[in-house]
């Protein structure tokens, strides 16, 4: 039985109980399908042997080893992950495109007697319907919570979040703090699976509520906002934290203190700051991290580097008029956040836009 998604949450998907991508390892790292496991019928280089034979040799010679391949990965499969499933198991396979993989194994499988779905288009239907959701203009209104680096920004919207606000977190997503700094381990999601998890939080999301969005340029590490996001964010209005450069010196200290633990990848992140910075303060930097002075180098940081740097992005995005919340310090993000509740509530809230063209970035800050 063939599946055409219209949507992300197509009712559809709720009635199997696995999905199953059967493209090979690489393909299913790069992105797949929430929740799905992964059950090549074809290796990486088992895929790469079967398409070099199907140009230099002939359609069919590759079609008969592929065959043979995916009969053989089939086999494990049922004999392995799939051992313990009854016949009342319902599955939902899918593979890139045309469908060959997945109806080989779906084929397997309904011969075994599952009840089987297969989803039309397979991934590449499903990539059109992110793409789709992604570009589009942002259903809820948002709000932009806004503040110079070290704002406690992002466990700010958490505790907002936990309030029952609604709430994307888009750092989250793409697995990185957003600054020079902000490497996270595992490293960040390929575009395509950071794009995937954007596209069904905004599904998700009740268009009569607003939306709680932290300030980001136009990347988050190496990673695109798509369109859609970032049109929301430069045209929706701001609210403001404003925290003295010490007290968020201080926050930053303690909770980078897992980049702090590696002092040598510290400082070659602030060698590459050569080229904007002079020799001296470069120099001074660097005694800051030999000496392990977090707090100083934090305070450096901002001061001459990324507070000049908010203030140009801002002044291209922010018209001045949203509501500033001054905090003092950051020993206490709750207090933080029901003070930031109550700014929320003041707001009045456009409706939110139709989708422009896109609006040109100052880049990573």
């Amino acid at each position: 039985m063939d599946i055409r998604l219209k949507s992300l949450s197509d009712p559809a998907l709720s009635g199997f109980d696995t999905i199953i991508d059967t493209r090979s390892p690489l393909e299913f790292a790069e992105d797949h399908l929430p929740g799905a496991i992964n059950l090549p019928v074809l290796s990486d280089e088992e895929r790469v042997q079967v398409g070099t034979i199907y140009k230099q040799v002939s359609p069919f010679d590759a079609r008969k080893l592929g065959g043979a391949m995916v009969a053989a990965n089939a086999a494990r499969h049922i004999a392995g992950p799939l051992a313990g499933f009854g016949g009342g198991w319902r599955p939902l396979v899918y593979c890139w495109r045309g469908g060959q993989r997945s109806g080989a194994f779906a084929t397997i499988l309904q011969q075994i007697g599952w009840r089987v779905g297969r989803i039309e288009g397979g991934y590449k239907a499903w990539r059109a319907l992110v793409v789709e959701r992604v570009t589009a203009a942002v259903a809820a209104p948002v709000v932009v919570l806004d503040g110079n680096t070290g704002s406690a920004k992002t466990e700010i919207l958490h505790r907002l979040a936990a309030r029952g606000h609604q709430v994307i977190d888009l750092e989250g997503f793409a697995n990185h703090r957003g600054s020079l700094f902000g490497a996270m381990p595992g490293g960040q999601p390929s575009q395509k699976l950071f794009e995937c998890r954007l596209a069904m939080a905004l599904e998700a999301l009740d268009p009569g509520r607003p939306l709680l969005v932290e300030a980001e340029s136009s990347r988050i590490g190496d990673l695109n906002l798509p369109r859609g996001i970032w049109q929301a964010i430069v045209a929706a209005p701001r609210l403001r934290l404003a925290v003295p450069v010490e007290a968020r010196a201080a926050y930053t200290a303690r909770a980078y203190a897992d980049t702090c633990a590696d002092p040598q990848a510290v400082a070659r992140i602030v060698n590459l700051l050569r080229p904007l910075h002079p020799a001296d303060r470069i120099e001074a930097w660097l005694r800051m991290i030999a000496a392990a002075d977090w707090s100083g180098l934090a305070e450096g940081l901002m001061r001459d580097h990324y507070d000049p740097r908010y203030e140009r992005h801002r002044a291209r995005h922010d018209d001045g008029r949203g509501p500033v919340v001054a905090l003092d310090g950051l020993d206490d993000l709750d207090a933080a956040a029901a003070r930031v509740e109550a700014a929320l509530a003041g707001l009045t809230l456009p409706r939110p836009a139709p989708a422009a063209s896109p609006v040109a970035s100052g880049g990573s800050i």
